[in-house]
């Protein structure tokens, strides 16, 4: 990622920066007892900084930043030898100056605030084994190792953000693209096959016959493309977390004769289980085809109050017999038994059935719903005032506005 690069050319610079100063401080030779030695530590130093330079330029590993750590220490342990038995009590400082600050930036950027905390700690330890700190009043050493452990913390915490940030506007971005070229097709498709469909439905109703159940198709298709277009670019279908909106799988059934009502905030569950919620819809919506006619009206109702899931398919049929799903299913037909109850009890669910004779079924399945951070409480807060406008939809289609519920359908309580 281009802004992480900064982050690790601004480490490289503070390596070379820092080198510097401990260059200049072995010029001056104060307090030192051996400078040959500390020009030599500090020959180890400018070249492992220029490794790192290179290396974490194009590979950072974590045994990289281990090794960087080792080095570090290594060049700060040989201090004493340099500097004599004196200078570290005497608060000189060590060769390597501030040079060892470098390994905690880079552990900071790769791993985040922890691991900046967690190197600044050890490295802080070995300094002040250097200086003697049983000797020392307590504010003399613990000052630079303070300081050591909050720039790691501090780095590694805005490093984090910053990858975060990024990730974000990527995505950002992304979907931008996609809805700009979702609305040039969505253009080109309403100026061709939308225009075509329309007329072909509207001129087979009007020949009658086999064309009329040509254009009755065609005003199926019309219907499925208008809702595609309109429920806009993914809306989340799929999230970074692996979660799928089965809202927007649900509206996918949506067509002449299926009228498919969600909330306007997302229906999230993982993939696998949102796969088999849509799965045993389906299964629902075929049976109201099988047994209804396929002009038989119905309609799918999806809402979620945080805890579970509840998923309502009706329809306005006939009913279904006493004691006929057990004939069903003994006879081998395990089409509510295995593809809607087997599914949803498979994800730790229930399947309500409630049919009234001559005023059609009702299908109830409730979901669980997995725990979420705290984003979905705020989606899950928003979902109230859609919940009240969704009901008043419902009760201007139960008035029989052309496309809603019957009103026997509407009445009838859920089991």
């Amino acid at each position: 990622m281009e802004i992480e690069g900064s982050f690790w050319r601004a480490i490289a610079v503070y390596r070379i920066a820092s080198l510097g100063y401990a260059a200049v401080l072995l010029a001056s030779a104060g307090g030192y007892l051996r400078p040959v030695a500390g020009w030599a530590v500090l020959g180890v130093m400018a070249v492992w900084t220029a490794a790192t330079t290179i290396a974490y330029s194009s590979a950072r590993s974590r045994p990289l930043l281990v090794l960087d750590v080792l080095v570090t220490l290594g060049c700060m342990l040989a201090s004493p030898y340099v500097q004599g038995p004196d200078a570290g009590p005497a608060g000189v400082m060590p060769v390597t100056a501030t040079w060892i600050g470098g390994p905690v930036l880079a552990w900071a950027v790769y791993g985040g605030r922890r691991a900046g905390a967690v190197a600044a700690i050890a490295l802080a330890l070995g300094d002040l084994w250097l200086r003697d700190a049983d000797r020392f009043a307590l504010s003399v050493p613990i000052n630079g190792s303070v300081l050591l452990i909050l720039a790691g913390t501090v780095v590694g915490h805005v490093a984090r953000l910053t990858r975060q940030a990024e990730e974000r506007l990527q995505r950002a971005a992304e979907i931008e693209a996609a809805g700009r070229e979702r609305e040039r097709l969505a253009r080109s498709i309403h100026d061709s096959v939308l225009q075509v469909l329309a007329l072909v439905r509207r001129r087979g109703l009007e020949i009658g016959g086999e064309a009329a159940e040509l254009g009755r198709l065609a005003g199926e298709q019309e219907a499925a493309v208008r809702e595609l277009i309109r429920s806009g670019p993914g809306t989340g279908e799929q999230d970074g977390a692996g979660l799928v909106d089965v809202g927007a799988r649900l509206r996918r059934y949506t067509s002449a004769v299926v009228t498919v009502s969600t909330p306007a905030t997302p229906l999230p569950l993982p993939a696998g289980h949102a796969h088999e919620v849509v799965a045993a819809v389906g299964a629902a919506l075929d049976n109201v085809r099988w047994h209804c006619g396929a002009e038989a009206r119905a309609w799918v109702f999806a809402e979620n109050d945080g805890v579970s899931m509840t998923i309502t398919v009706r329809d306005e049929g006939p009913g279904i017999p006493e004691g006929r799903l057990s004939e069903a299913e003994a006879e081998g037909r395990l089409g509510v038994a295995q593809s809607i109850r087997g599914r949803i009890a498979g994800l730790g669910g229930s399947v309500g059935l409630t049919s009234v004779p001559g005023q059609g079924t009702e299908v109830e399945l409730v979901i669980p719903v997995p725990a979420r951070p705290a984003a979905h409480e705020r989606a899950r807060t928003s979902w109230a005032g859609t919940r009240a406008g969704l009901q008043l939809r419902n009760d201007q289609r139960s008035a029989g506005d052309g496309g809603g519920r019957p009103p026997d359908v509407a009445g009838r309580g859920r089991p």
